[in-house]
């Protein structure tokens, strides 16, 4: 089995993105499965390219989108990536769409078909703090995670995609907030080990209730 993780480069006024740093400390293997790692840019649409083209050279069977979400406390699985682009500052590039369809043909949303409530449930076994997030935003995170599962869908190709968020690590959080939550990037990195490990484990989701009120 092969997994293939991507974690963002540094964005807006970052230095550094916990995403791919993260990705870089996770081990070669992970409960049996080959580890592929790749950087992507923080700009509409390349991203997604760059996703679509390692799925097409290595073929794996499961592809984890990693990306930052400052101001979050633990490490979250998105549920779902909805068919829109509201970008409040700009990527990379100085884009900065508003109101937009990222696919003119595709659904309102798609929903990950990853096992996430084992894969949080991995993680807290392992005494680490993870949730089910049911909202990626409307940023980059959500556009590559949307176009993952509509190059899915479209394609017929058979494997699972999802996407992953991160907290600031603490070097980001100087200057903020005294409140503003962080994480050691070899936390992060931790947590999303043992999700991919639940994630090459479960070839279905476990039972378990972890729905949110609010």
């Amino acid at each position: 089995m092969k997994v293939l993780v991507t974690g963002f480069d540094p964005f807006g006024e970052d230095k550094v993105n916990p995403a791919f740093e993260a990705v870089k400390l996770l081990p070669e293997e992970i409960a049996g499965a080959e580890i592929v790692k790749l950087e992507v840019p923080t700009v509409f649409g390349e991203s997604s390219e760059k996703v679509a083209a390692m799925i097409h050279a290595e073929k794996p069977d499961i592809v984890i989108c990693v990306g930052q979400a400052g101001g979050r406390a633990s490490v979250s699985f998105e549920h779902v990536a909805i068919n829109l682009i509201e970008a409040r500052i700009a990527d990379n590039k100085g884009n900065q769409p508003l109101g937009q369809a990222i696919q003119a043909d595709g659904k309102n949303a798609y929903f990950t078909s990853l096992p996430l409530k084992a894969m949080v449930k991995n993680a807290s076994d392992h005494g680490l703090p993870a949730y089910i997030s049911y909202s990626a935003g409307t940023f980059v995170c959500n556009e590559i995670m949307y176009n993952l599962l509509y190059t899915i869908e479209k394609n017929n190709l058979g494997i699972k995609g999802g996407f992953i968020h991160v907290p600031f690590e603490p070097s980001q959080t100087v200057g903020k907030a005294v409140n503003v939550p962080s994480m050691s990037i070899e936390i992060i990195a931790k947590t999303i080990e043992y999700g991919i490990a639940a994630a090459v484990m479960n070839n279905e989701d476990i039972e378990l209730n972890l729905g949110t009120i609010h």
